[in-house]
């Protein structure tokens, strides 16, 4: 009796016969755990990725290198915008001759389509700094040169609110639950009206100037363009619903530094008063 207890106990617990070894099944990896979770990602997937919070290292990384070379365009727009501001010959200069304006706005435009359109030169050293670096010296010429045009004391105003903006955008961006990044179809509409509109009162306001158009135009393109910088943060930042690829620090780095612009440049255009 206590054989047959010893027996069925034996093959109750499944122990090995004839030498074969128990093989332990080796658990599921992350990604297979969560392939069902997954957030969706947009159809680019050269610029624009899912985000898996086992590349936090990566991430963090790549934020650093945005923001340090941003800091590097912003204090070069910023040297730009102080000398063609406080120093009266160049002033002088620059207002006497647009020639050199309309050829920055080439470089500018012909720079900001090859790196935002073409992923291959955005994304091989050097070729990708080199152009970043060509397209902020032409943005800041045009910067500067639109600064010259207006009183220094606004200048310098201008220069704080955007300053305080950005700061205030940046740091809801990064503790905010709410998700920016999934409203980029509103944000499209919104740029698309306001390029329409811009069209219109380029073709209006040379015939008769209308002060008030004017400055709701300003208020609103401040307005897009604060939202833009919030999207693009918080695609840098990763932890929304779309994110942007590690890779794209470069087209990264150039949409937060134009977003900024275009808000200076509205709010210049805002609260600014021009020379005499």
């Amino acid at each position: 009796m206590t054989q047959g207890k010893l027996l069925v106990g034996n093959k109750a617990t499944g122990s090995p016969s004839d030498g074969e070894a128990m093989v332990t099944p080796a658990p599921p990896s992350y990604e297979e755990a969560t392939a069902g979770s997954s957030s969706p990602c947009y159809s680019d997937a050269e610029m624009l990725t899912e985000f898996s919070w086992d590349d936090k290292n990566i991430r963090r990384i790549f934020i650093r290198k945005v923001y340090a070379i941003l800091m590097i365009q912003l204090l070069v727009t910023l040297a730009v915008v102080a000398l063609f501001t406080f120093c009266e010959p160049v002033k002088d200069y620059i207002q006497s001759n647009p020639g050199w304006y309309w050829a920055s706005y080439v470089v500018f435009f012909v720079t900001y389509l090859i790196l935002s359109c073409y992923s291959a030169p955005r994304r091989h050293f050097p070729w990708n700094l080199i152009l970043l670096v060509i397209f902020t010296c032409a943005l800041s010429y045009m910067t500067g040169m639109l600064s010259s045009f207006y009183d220094t004391k606004s200048v310098v105003m201008c220069l704080g609110i955007t300053a305080m903006v950005c700061l205030v955008v940046t740091v809801f961006s990064f503790q905010t639950k709410i998700d920016v990044t999934s409203c980029g179809g509103m944000l499209f509409i919104f740029c698309m009206v306001m390029f329409l509109s811009g069209l219109i009162l380029a073709l209006v306001l040379p015939y008769h100037y209308v002060p008030w158009l004017d400055a709701v135009y300003a208020v609103l393109g401040a307005i897009l363009f604060t939202m833009f910088l919030a999207f693009d943060t918080q695609l840098l930042m990763g932890n929304k619903r779309y994110a942007m690829s590690p890779e794209e620090y470069v087209f990264a780095t150039l949409s937060i530094y134009l977003d900024i612009i275009y808000i200076f440049s509205f709010f210049l255009q805002i609260f600014g008063s021009k020379r005499e």
